[in-house]
């Protein structure tokens, strides 16, 4: 499960529709609709928020506004409207972090899509829109 902090702009065409699936299964688990993932590490900067069934609900509806964006045929039932002006920190190494991941991906999958990304300075990177940026290292929940 990766759920990005990076901009959904980024993401390729299958990077897309995966955060998709696994945002919907990320709030599955959190409404314990599911067995599985239940102590996946991606899953505790949305635990440890104040309302973690609003935030996941925010990140999937970013999601879906960026599909529509694309022209792609997400499920528009599946998105539930919530609204806030409250965000969730992420780390500036986090986020760097994410970006290179992402980049390493590419390379072979869509290498269109990463010599895009390697244009980008990463001074200038977009996070998506229910988070905002903090000095720090990757954040202790990454695997690796």
């Amino acid at each position: 499960m990766r759920l990005w902090s990076i901009h959904p702009v980024y993401l390729d065409q299958k990077g897309l529709v995966a955060v998709w699936r696994e945002g919907l299964l990320a709030r599955a688990v959190l409404e314990e609709k599911t067995r599985g993932y239940k102590n996946h590490p991606q899953l505790l900067r949305f635990k440890n928020s104040c309302d973690p069934l609003k935030f996941i609900n925010l990140y999937i509806k970013s999601i879906y506004f960026e599909s529509l964006k694309r022209g792609y045929k997400f499920d528009k039932s599946k998105v539930h409207d919530y609204e806030s002006d409250r965000k969730l920190a992420v780390t500036y190494g986090q986020v760097e972090y994410e970006f290179h991941h992402l980049k390493n991906k590419l390379k072979s999958r869509s290498p269109s899509k990463f010599f895009e990304l390697e244009r980008i300075d990463p001074l200038d990177l977009k996070v998506n829109e229910i988070f905002y940026v903090v000095p720090g290292p990757v954040e202790n929940w990454e695997k690796g």
